[in-house]
């Protein structure tokens, strides 16, 4: 008959790093294909209004945005402290809003451009003259599909006796 050995030293077997870089290149395509990129840095100050009856937008890939509001410190010394438009990463002028749209619909496919809605993000103190001028240019360029972004809270609490 044999005799059983006993196995020499407790020792764990190294563990292999074969499968390594599979591992560290699923994570890269994991994070890359996951991390959304910020579109818009935003130059002026944009405190939204309150609303108490908000809907989520659906697909924001069809939102075309349009900021307004006093530029913020960074900004206040080239353009001042009167209310401005942004669109995309640039002040702009009422004027130029038509031709915001039409790229914004340009980059589209004509299928979705019906679909596309103009989300204006005012900032509360902004003047409403502003939003007066920047809704005129929206109709002369046939973009009628309009909607204030606001945060949730209750919208009177703001205003006084």
């Amino acid at each position: 008959m044999s005799k059983f050995k006993k196995k020499k030293g407790g020792d764990l077997p190294a563990i292999s790093t074969a499968s390594l870089p599979d591992i560290v290149f699923m994570l890269l395509f994991f994070f890359m294909v996951a991390t959304v990129m910020r579109e818009n840095t935003l130059m002026i100050e944009n405190k939204l209004p309150a609303a108490d009856q908000v809907e989520k937008l659906d697909k924001k890939d069809l939102i075309m945005y349009i900021y307004a509001g006093k530029p913020s410190r960074n900004y206040e010394a080239k353009f001042g402290t009167e209310a401005r438009i942004q669109l995309n990463d640039k002040f702009a002028s009422v004027e130029d809003i038509a031709a915001f749209i039409a790229a914004e619909r340009a980059s589209k496919r004509e299928e979705l451009v019906p679909f596309l809605t103009t989300a204006l993000k005012v900032d509360s103190e902004a003047n409403m003259g502003l939003v007066s001028d920047i809704k005129q240019e929206l109709r002369k360029v046939n973009a009628l599909k309009i909607n204030y972004t606001t945060r949730k809270g209750d919208a009177l609490a703001g205003l006084k006796n």
